[in-house]
């Protein structure tokens, strides 16, 4: 049995807060890289640029890539042999993600009520939390900052079965294709099919975590992101939809098992920041 207390976790979340508003994970640098040599149309190549300087101002000078700075979604993957101590360990990631936002200056955008008085918080929190058990005594959390002009563009659909591939396929370029320059491109797009109404959205988001330099690890579904990423940069959207190529730089599928009469799958859209931290205690 190990003891972790719930007070050596706040900090390590607060400062993965800064680092992720301020820096690009270096598997978009690259992909932005990749992508700035391999356009052909001029307005593209000067998008992917001012993508690239707008980064390069943000580290220099340490404030955020974006003026939205994000809703905080936190997953925790807690070993079964671990033991908690010195208060609730809700309650400490509430405290690292207000804490974060706030020693960092980062915009506060959550608001207490969805429908009425939409009173913010001032803190960024609640943020999201999804915890799962796992065998051993190790804890890992996953932080994302979600920005709402990606979120608002994502969608669900109960596909049936005898949709099948093309019905998921015309599904995730639709919501791409309507997502259009509102939705901050290039994009990363994390898919979910399977599970339940709920379960593929969560997978969805949990799709966007994975580094974009490694595909599903079925060839099947690896296959399937491939020929979507194709499709989607099709379409001429292009970098901060002036057209070009570099509409998606990547489309990431995780499925799952589901009931024999249903096919739900959702669209989760992210803009190219992407930002995620894994911290391991």
């Amino acid at each position: 049995m190990r003891e972790i207390d719930v007070s050596d976790i706040i900090q390590p979340l607060a400062d993965a807060c800064g680092r992720i508003a301020v820096h690009y994970h270096p598997d978009i640098q690259a992909a932005l890289e990749r992508a700035a040599r391999e356009e052909s149309q001029e307005r593209a190549v000067v998008a992917i640029d001012m993508l690239k300087r707008n980064a390069e101002i943000a580290a220099s000078e340490n404030i955020p890539l974006c003026q939205d700075t994000g809703m905080a979604i936190v997953w925790l993957k807690i070993g079964q042999d671990v033991h908690f101590t010195g208060g609730s360990l809700y309650q400490a990631v509430q405290e690292g993600v207000a804490r974060g936002y706030r020693d960092n200056y980062l915009r506060a955008s959550v608001v207490d009520d969805p429908l009425f008085e939409r009173k913010n918080t001032k803190t960024n929190t609640p943020a999201v939390i999804y915890s799962e058990i796992v065998a051993g005594e190790g804890l890992e959390i996953e932080i994302m900052a979600k920005g709402f002009g990606s979120e608002n563009k994502s969608a669900v659909k109960m596909l049936t079965p005898a949709d099948g591939v093309k019905g998921l396929e015309d599904f995730v370029l639709d919501t791409i294709a309507k997502a259009g320059p509102n939705a901050c491109p290039p994009f990363i797009v994390g898919v979910g099919v399977g599970g339940t109404f709920d379960s593929c959205c969560v997978n969805a988001k949990k799709a966007l975590l994975r580094p974009i330099s490694i595909t599903n690890a079925d060839p099947r579904y690896a296959r399937l992101e491939a020929e979507l990423e194709e499709k989607a940069n099709a379409m001429n959207i292009g970098p901060l939809g002036l057209g070009g190529r570099t509409t998606v730089l990547k489309v990431q599928i995780e499925q799952a098992p589901t009931h024999i009469a249903g096919m739900p799958a959702a669209v989760n859209m992210c803009c190219h920041v992407c930002r995620h931290e894994r911290i391991v205690l």
